[in-house]
């Protein structure tokens, strides 16, 4: 009997495999063919997407829309904003939350509890954008670089995932160095940081994420358009100026027709643009990005 129980275990559990390997392929190419079909009208001809001819792969390839797109006078500047504030930003923000997810690791700190209670606390309530913006005013940081990086640095949920991850990691380690005699920064960039790469670097790809995408906190702060990130400027090219966008990157329809141009291929290629670098950066840390998403969720 128990054999026979456990082959049909065994079936059970091979049928349960294939069903679900069926379900996560289906799902993945339902999540990837929408970048595929953006990427395939960036490349195609005008003549076949204005017949809607193009469904996955470039027809009548050409490049001629990302030539309207970086005719715009202020792409190429605004894609070097968002570069820098991006990486700035990234490493100011992943800065300030290892050193506080280190501090509150520590069961030694006093008040540990009380900090981390306030901490969560600011996840339900803030201060409001209006008393943020007399802040920033304020401080004189309006229409700088330190606006986009230095308000709302570090996420709470950030903080507090890393902090746990800190602390699954063994304090026999940390005691025998402290022993040694080394300091708390020391154990923190050579023990602590070096054992939580997985964490760490999930933290980093998800604030860079977020710092490339914002654009609201530009439209808040900025108001010189050469400091613009290129979010920004795709907003503008892709919902405030809609079809007529290209005479603002051109300004001359004649040129546009020449060039084979239509609205749908010239809003593709912008969307493939702010794209761009998150697909380039994503494969080199999705290897880190599960094991970082669950190790901080083991234990509060």
């Amino acid at each position: 009997m128990s054999s026979v129980s456990g082959m049909r275990q065994g079936k059970s559990d091979r049928v349960v495999g294939v069903v679900s390997t069926v379900l996560i392929i289906a799902l993945s190419l339902v999540f990837l063919y929408p970048v595929v079909y953006i990427v395939s009208l960036s490349f195609s001809d005008s003549q076949f997407v204005d017949r809607r001819m193009v469904w996955l792969l470039p027809m009548g390839f050409n490049v001629n829309a990302y030539r309207l797109a970086f005719r715009h006078e202020y792409l190429l500047g605004s894609y070097w904003n968002s570069v820098v504030y991006s990486v700035l930003g990234t490493v100011y923000s992943l800065a300030l939350t290892i050193f506080g997810a280190y501090a509150l690791s520590h069961k030694r700190l006093r008040g540990r509890g009380v900090i981390t209670m306030i901490i969560f606390i600011t996840m339900l309530f803030s201060g409001g954008l209006i008393p943020t913006f007399l802040l920033v005013r304020d401080l004189g940081m309006l229409n700088s670089l330190w606006a986009m990086i230095l308000p709302c640095a570090v996420s709470q949920w950030s903080l507090i995932v890393m902090r746990t991850a800190f602390q699954q990691n063994p304090e026999s380690i940390e005691e025998s160095a402290r022993i040694d005699g080394a300091s708390h920064f020391q154990v923190m960039l050579r023990i602590v940081v070096p054992m939580s790469t997985p964490v760490i670097a999930t933290m980093g790809l998800l604030y860079f994420v977020g710092k490339w995408n914002d654009y609201f906190q530009a439209m808040v702060y900025l108001s010189t358009r050469t400091m613009f990130p290129l979010q920004l400027i795709a907003r503008e090219l892709l919902v405030v100026f809609g079809d007529n966008a290209f005479k603002r990157a051109m300004g001359n329809v004649a040129e546009a027709s020449r060039l084979s141009y239509s609205p749908v291929t010239f809003r593709s290629a912008i969307i493939v643009l702010t794209l761009a670098p998150l697909m380039a950066i994503y494969p080199f840390l999705q290897r880190y990005f599960v094991k970082g998403m669950t190790v901080g969720a083991v234990k509060g």
